[in-house]
């Protein structure tokens, strides 16, 4: 694992899936690996009242309610879609359901405007055509049609950015579980197995880019992920990420709990600004999502590591907010500049601590910047 950039869910924690596989004596809907109860287990952690002789640890930071209506609905015949901002941890729930479901959670579609019906269903080995006709074998399967054949999972990220005969194409396969092959005589039908899904996923600020049509909505049970504004649960994600992190990378890195505070109460505060809005232009372009905190507080702990003094300052912190939130100008700056200005500068006076370095920290970056 320790030469792969970024190891998929059922490969990092495959010893864990292994042992969990191994004490699971619950039903199993299908060719499922795990039953539902040590679904929800391996994605939200083990309690003392499992009685389990080791603990395992939280993955996903959500409302429980969230994973067990997931779970229930890819028991059933019916597609999961998870719908939400972006940065809220609908894609890590899905590999993360994929990985403790089927074991693989690399059966991956990712929708964009040039995804076609090709990447839902199947393409031609061209070579392989010239030389010995089509045929099953020179047909090359689309993660969705391997998911098919296995009775696994296949996810697709970002459905709303695929175009709407994309979109037709999966109603169909979502509601005859099969796929035609119209271009062979024999064997021209695919079946799905028992046991196979389809995750989506879709980001709720993408309505309007290519709407889905009712017909594939009630293919689907929504999943509808809000983003993490409860403090204790968004430190619990951020300090989770952040460890993560710093393992992968092999670096020793102190960030101080008074660190974390002031990222997650800047936070907070750009959210209560973007809330209180007359119009999108008075709102960073930012979803402001937990996602982006791990994003600043990665970037501010790299530049540290590598530039620094091998600690995390409030400066630095800062300049990476800024650096990271700052996406248009200058109209971004101005209200990261007026945040400053109106919020920090008099909590920096009233309340000292890290508050007055994080001020100019930020002041320095807009300055750079503008």
């Amino acid at each position: 694992m320790s030469d792969l950039l970024r190891a998929p869910a059922e490969i990092k924690y495959a010893e864990e899936l292994d042992w969990l596989e191994s004490i699971d004596d619950n039903p199993k809907p299908f060719s499922w690996r795990l039953s539902p109860k040590m679904v929800r287990l391996f994605i939200l952690g083990s309690e003392r009242s499992d009685g389990l002789d080791r603990e395992i640890p939280q993955k996903w930071y959500g409302d429980r309610s969230f994973v067990e209506r997931s779970i229930v609905t890819l028991a059933s015949d019916r597609g999961l879609l998870l719908i939400g901002d972006p940065g809220t941890g609908k894609s890590w729930l899905a590999e993360l359901l994929s990985a403790a479901i089927s074991r693989n959670s690399t059966l991956v579609v990712q929708g964009t405007a040039g995804t076609t019906e090709d990447h839902i269903k199947y393409s031609w080995n061209v070579s392989m055509v010239i030389a010995k006709g089509q045929s099953r074998q020179s047909m090359i399967p689309s993660p969705i049609m391997t998911a098919m054949e296995a009775g696994a999972i296949g996810r697709f990220e970002e459905l709303t950015r695929s175009t709407s005969d994309v979109q037709d194409a999966l109603i169909s396969i979502l509601s005859e579980k099969y796929i035609s092959v119209p271009e062979l005589d024999s064997d021209n039908i695919v079946f799905a197995k028992p046991g196979f899904s389809v995750i989506a996923t879709a980001n709720s600020r993408d309505r309007g880019v290519n709407d889905l049509s009712s017909a594939l909505k009630r293919r689907f049970n929504f999943v509808r992920i809000p983003v993490v504004t409860n403090k204790k649960s968004e430190a619990e994600i951020v300090r989770f990420r952040t460890e993560e992190l710093l393992r992968r990378h092999q670096i020793e890195l102190d960030v101080p709990p008074t660190l974390l505070d002031v990222l997650l109460q800047s936070f907070a505060d750009l959210r209560a600004s973007a809330a209180a809005a007359g119009s999108d232009e008075e709102k960073l372009e930012s979803a402001l999502s937990s996602a982006e905190q791990i994003g600043v507080l990665e970037d501010a702990i790299l530049h540290s590591n590598f530039f620094g003094e091998r600690a995390l300052s409030a400066r630095t912190l800062a300049s990476s907010l800024v650096g990271s939130l700052a996406r248009r100008e200058p109209e971004d700056l101005a209200i990261l500049n007026k945040y400053l200005h109106g919020v920090v500068e008099p909590r920096s006076k009233e309340e000292g601590g890290s508050w007055p370095e994080f001020l100019e920290g930020g002041r320095d970056a807009i300055a750079t910047l503008s």
